[in-house]
């Protein structure tokens, strides 16, 4: 077993198998034995030309783990819209209002999904008449400042041979987290955060909304394996960004086959709706990286309209994967023999006798034994460490899957001990310690102020008052002249500005 302080080297090595790490190996499992037509399987950021257009349907990451505060509940994350730039106003980020964010749950092994929940999002906009996503202060979720907000329903269908026995609604207009506009806007997002996460009946407790992006990972890989010198490496690329998630803690009972098959496996997808009103996937996720580098182009999109019992089509992309060759050629690192079997028993069934169901069908997703209790210091490289609770054995937000599959990729259940990394080790941002877990996203507003701005309450936290619609509060001109009262010169001006503009939407109106 490696251990969690590894330096020198090895370490100091390819950030570059970051992807080829989880690359050859989430697929690498669609080779122990033919695979049948399927659902849905791995993708990430920006992984596959067609996706990487749609980000409101592109899945990022998706975690699975025992909810270290709460041991018989299971918690799945996925994230989808990749590289939010927190600034990114005035169209901040929602979720697409025609699409099924599905999360699914494979509890007997058979590459076919059992269970499926399913979240749908509608978008409600207070007043069309600005371009502002928050028209002042955001201190609630139902706060009128907050002009742009989104509900969400989740349905739960019970499938056999993925045809639907049963549907049931277990949540209706549950309100989302807005996107994190700065400070003057949402001086309190915490509390913002807190009122989103909304607990359902039978125990399962749910959010959605906005986070940072917990992925932490050098991207830069893909400057021809870091400009073939490896000078620069260590650089957390989702640093500052965020991303759009769905948490769900659910009883674990709930989606296990039994106590006695206690392992599940577990993806997300993305299905849109198309001209005809029919539903088609477009993006799907189970381990990290997958689809992002073992695939070759011309595999990338059909890869993502597929599913985990179809995945033979891409078993060579798996046991004859490109990246260690590429490393070999420049950085003189063997690639391990082919085929790579040990890939196809780590990732593809899951570790004999840790998360490997029994009578297991090849396929590409997330695995998790529900049984194994959290850790109470985990391991960064998880089961590599002997953390059985962490990678490969599901995904827990602080997991360094990059190293972990970096370095099995390269050969370590082979012989071939290594320390490979990408010189990223956490996220730049701490977890939380309860449901959601994540960490609150990086705001929209950052940097130094303005001269002769202490940073306070000033008049641009009263441009609510003039964008409301006539009427909304029984208030007429004598609102802007009260705010003007003692806001300054600059703010009389800026004032001046928002009243002509509403009393000529007000004119509008009529």
């Amino acid at each position: 077993m490696t251990t969690d302080s590894r330096s020198g080297a090895g370490r100091r090595s390819l950030a570059t198998l970051i992807c080829g790490a989880l690359a050859a190996g989430g697929l690498a499992a669609a080779g122990a034995s033919a695979l049948e037509p399927g659902a849905a399987s791995a993708s990430s950021h920006r992984e596959a030309p067609l996706i990487s257009g749609t980000p409101q349907y592109d899945n990022t990451d998706l975690y699975a783990f025992v909810s270290p505060d709460k041991p018989d509940t299971t918690t799945i994350i996925a994230n989808w819209i990749p590289f939010e730039e927190p600034a990114g106003g005035p169209n901040f980020f929602t979720f697409a209002e025609d699409a099924q964010y599905d999360i699914h749950i494979d509890n007997n092994g058979d590459a076919q999904g059992e269970l499926l929940f399913r979240y749908t999002f509608e978008t409600h906009v207070k007043n069309d008449r600005t371009f502002l996503y928050n028209t002042g202060p955001v201190t609630s979720l139902d706060d009128p400042d907050l002009n742009i907000t989104q509900t969400y329903d989740i349905e739960l269908l019970k499938l056999k041979d993925q045809h639907a026995v049963s549907r049931t609604k277990i949540a209706h207009d549950v309100p989302v987290a807005p996107s994190n506009v700065g400070k003057a806007s949402m001086p309190d997002y915490g509390t913002l955060r807190e009122q989103a996460v909304r607990e359902l009946a039978g125990g399962t407790t749910t959010f959605a909304g906005q986070a940072d992006d917990p992925f932490f990972l050098d991207l830069r890989v893909f400057d021809l394996l870091y400009g073939g010198n490896l000078s620069e490496v260590g650089n957390d690329t989702l640093k500052g960004y965020n991303v759009n998630s769905v948490a769900l803690q659910v009883p674990t009972h709930l989606i296990t086959e039994s106590a006695d098959q206690p392992v599940v496996g577990i993806w997300s997808t993305t299905q849109r709706e198309n001209a005809e009103g029919h539903f088609v996937q477009v993006s799907r996720l189970g381990s990290p990286l997958v689809n992002e580098v073992v695939n070759p182009v011309g595999d990338k999109d059909t890869f993502n309209a597929s599913a985990p019992w179809d995945d033979a089509q891409f078993l060579k992309n798996a046991t004859e994967p490109e990246l260690p060759k590429l490393i070999e050629a420049i950085y003189k690192i063997p690639a391990p023999k082919e085929p790579r079997d040990d890939l196809v028993d780590v990732f593809l069934k899951g570790v004999e006798g840790l998360n490997q169901p029994p009578h297991v069908r090849p396929s590409e997703m997330l695995r998790l034994n529900t049984s194994i209790e959290p850790a109470a210091k985990p391991k960064r490289l998880g089961v590599l460490d002997g953390d059985t609770a962490g990678f490969p054995n599901g995904r827990r937000l602080t997991d360094d899957v990059v190293d972990a599959a970096l370095q099995v990729v390269e050969g370590e259940l082979v012989g071939a001990k290594n320390d490979l990394g990408d010189a990223v080790d956490a996220n730049d941002k701490e977890f939380g310690a309860s449901f959601p877990y994540l960490a609150n996203p990086t705001e929209g507003s950052r940097g130094p102020l303005a001269k002769g701005v202490d940073g306070g309450n000033d008049v641009r936290s009263q441009l609510g008052d003039a964008l409301r619609p006539a009427g909304a509060d029984g208030g007429d001109d004598t609102t802007l002249v009260a705010a003007s009262a003692g806001a300054g010169a600059g703010g009389l001006l800026l004032i001046g500005v928002a009243l002509m503009w509403w009393r000529r939407m007000r004119r509008r109106a009529y």
